[in-house]
């Protein structure tokens, strides 16, 4: 840090001191100077106790528990010249026991901090911009708590601890405070850390993308265990009716391809999370003879419904390879589990229909 004097335009550099050196100590000095200005932190918090040592079964304390402007309950733990190998460690241990403060135990922690000078609820709607109280929430449950470190240096395993918990959906940060002396005068710089504020907004884009993209992970987990669940009930039922399904095994797939007696053209029951449908798909490995023979049996549709009995979809597919020909229900599909004896009937009728109709009608082209 420099001092600038604009009358010889020259800079001064500042001496960079430590905490220890100054005689300052992290409760008089450090957290005093963050109760008195949040904005130190780089964001509006307010701050609802100091020294809070709510935690049944145990005498551990936190230094500073604060709300943001989303009503999220934020750790503050302060040190001095060394962050500490343990100080991450310590803050999950505090976010881990605020997770479960309601609302009203909220209030009471900051009623007891102000003490008999303020009304809590007063100072909590002038935070949130006049709110009537009813409609603050206050440690959200569709919001996890965060954390915020404070010290002048961060110890590397500190750093990449908070590098991979941010990675993994936790809201922390580190801010770094340094103290400068020239003369008799002092000077605090403040620099956030991590996540670098430059590129924070990426960081947190890219943690949500990650998040998003283990929730789909889990999601698809989810959706592969009951699709072999789906075909482990229905595939003996559709094998009764056709066939062409007896030797087949259930599957984690939304399909189960079975032969129509036409190498490339496979008759197919499809189940999808709210829907199902019975097709005919076309696949010989060569764009143009899957459109060729769609394009002939699609000159034989009249003849071809009628003896199925209802219409079809054709979808000739253009951008794609193959092509699908199929008859679809709506009514229900794999999320259904109570009417799945219903998908099931549907798809085992019309599979068969479709395996007798394009049996006949596959060996005249």
């Amino acid at each position: 840090m420099f001092l600038i004097d604009r009358t010889s335009r020259k800079v001064t550099p500042l001496e960079q001191k430590s905490f220890i050196s100054l005689a300052m100590s992290e409760r008089r000095d450090l957290q005093e100077w963050i109760v008195d200005h949040p904005s130190i932190l780089r964001e509006s918090l307010l701050i609802i106790q100091k020294e809070f040592d709510g935690f049944p079964g145990t005498n551990e304390r936190l230094d500073l528990l604060a709300l943001d402007e989303a009503g999220r309950l934020v750790i503050i733990e302060n040190k001095l010249d060394d962050s500490g190998r343990d100080v991450v460690w310590q803050a999950l241990k505090y976010v881990s026991y605020c997770a479960t403060l309601t609302k009203k135990q909220i209030i009471d922690i900051f009623q007891r901090y102000l003490g008999s000078s303020s009304i809590a609820e007063d100072k909590l709607c002038e935070f949130f911009d006049n709110a009537d109280i009813e409609s603050i929430r206050l440690n959200p449950s569709d919001g996890d708590q965060r954390i915020i470190l404070v010290a002048a240096n961060f110890r590397r395993e500190v750093t990449a601890t908070v590098l991979w918990l941010r990675d993994h959906g936790i809201d922390i940060k580190c801010i770094k405070v340094t103290p400068f002396q020239d003369g008799e005068r002092l000077y605090l710089d403040i620099e956030q850390i991590l996540p670098i504020q430059d590129i924070g907004e990426y960081q947190i884009s890219l943690t949500n993308k990650k998040q998003e993209e283990a929730v789909s992970r889990k999601e698809e987990a989810s959706r592969h265990t009951l699709r072999l669940e789906f075909w482990t009930q229905a595939l003996p039922v559709i094998a009764e009716r056709c066939p062409i399904f007896t030797n087949r095994s259930p599957s984690r797939d939304n399909w189960i391809s079975g032969a129509s007696g036409r190498s490339g053209v496979q008759i197919v029951p499809v189940i999808l999370m709210h829907s199902a449908r019975a097709e005919v798909y076309i696949d010989m490995g060569d764009w143009g003879k899957n459109k060729d023979l769609f394009d002939s049996l699609l000159h034989r549709r009249l003849i071809i419904e009628k003896s199925l009995g209802y219409e079809l979809e054709w979808s000739r597919l253009t951008e794609k390879r193959g092509c699908r020909i199929f008859v679809g229900y709506s009514k229900s599909g794999l999320l259904d589990k109570e009417n799945w004896s219903k998908v099931t009937e549907f798809l085992a009728e019309h599979v068969t229909s479709l395996y007798n109709c394009f049996l006949n009608v596959l060996t005249s082209i």
